[in-house]
C-alpha cells in the first residue's frame, strides 16, 4: 500500500518516516521523497498515530488526490535540481510529464491553480537556491554552475539570480550572512515576478 507524505524533501525526512513506521510495526518496501510503500494495509488507528507523529516532525500524511499530485510534482523538481548530478537530456516539462505519467499541460494548470505560481517559476526558484548552495560550497566557478543547472549562459543565470535575490552571484558570495531557504519553503512566495523560461 502507498502512502503520500507532504514536506518530505530530504534524507533526514526519510529517516524520520522510517523510524515512525517501525514504531507502529509497519514494514516499508520503499521510502522515497513524498512517497512510502508499505507491506501491510494501514488501519485507521495506525494512520492517525502515524500522522500525529509525522506532524510533530513537520511532515504530514496526505489524502487529497490533487494535493498528492502537487507534492509529486514538487518532489520530482526537488530531486531533479537538488539531488541529481546527471544532466537531464530532455526539457523539464517532458521530464516531469514522463516521470508522473500525466500530460504536462494538466500538471501545469493544476500546479498554478493550487500553488499560485507556475511550475516554471517553481523550477527557477529551486535552481537559484541550488546555485546559492553551489556558490557557498565554492567548488565550482559560475560557468560550471550555469552548465550544471542547464543555463544557456552565465549571463542568463546571473540575470535570474539577480531577479530572485536582488544580488548578483558575486555580491551573494561576498555577503557575510548568506542565508539559504529550506527546500520545503521554496516557492511558497506567491506572485513571483519571473517571466524567464528555464530551458535555455
Amino acid at each position: 500500500m502507498k502512502l503520500y507524505i507532504k514536506f518530505m524533501v530530504s534524507t533526514r525526512c526519510k529517516m524520520v518516516v522510517k523510524e515512525e513506521l517501525k514504531k507502529l510495526g509497519l514494514h516499508f518496501i520503499v521510502v522515497d521523497l513524498g512517497e512510502v510503500e508499505i507491506m501491510e494495509e494501514i488501519t485507521p488507528e495506525q494512520r492517525h498515530q502515524l500522522n500525529t507523529a509525522l506532524i510533530s516532525s513537520g511532515l504530514e500524511l496526505m489524502e487529497d488526490k490533487k494535493a498528492i499530485l502537487i507534492e509529486k510534482i514538487k518532489n520530482v523538481i526537488t530531486e531533479m535540481i537538488h539531488h541529481t548530478d546527471e544532466a537531464i537530456k530532455i526539457n523539464y516539462s517532458d521530464f516531469i510529464s514522463e516521470k508522473l505519467d500525466y500530460d504536462y499541460t494538466y500538471l501545469s494548470n493544476l500546479f498554478s491553480e493550487i500553488k499560485g505560481i507556475t511550475i516554471q517559476q517553481f523550477i527557477i526558484v529551486n535552481k537559484i537556491e541550488r546555485a546559492k548552495e553551489l556558490l557557498l560550497y565554492d567548488e565550482l566557478n559560475l560557468t560550471e554552475i550555469s552548465y550544471k543547472l542547464h543555463y544557456s549562459s552565465v549571463a542568463h543565470l546571473s540575470n535570474q539570480f539577480k531577479k530572485i535575490t536582488g544580488l548578483t552571484p558575486s555580491q551573494f558570495k561576498q555577503l557575510k550572512d548568506r542565508r539559504r531557504n529550506p527546500i520545503e519553503d521554496i516557492g511558497s512566495e506567491i506572485g513571483l515576478n519571473i517571466t524567464d523560461t528555464t530551458n535555455g
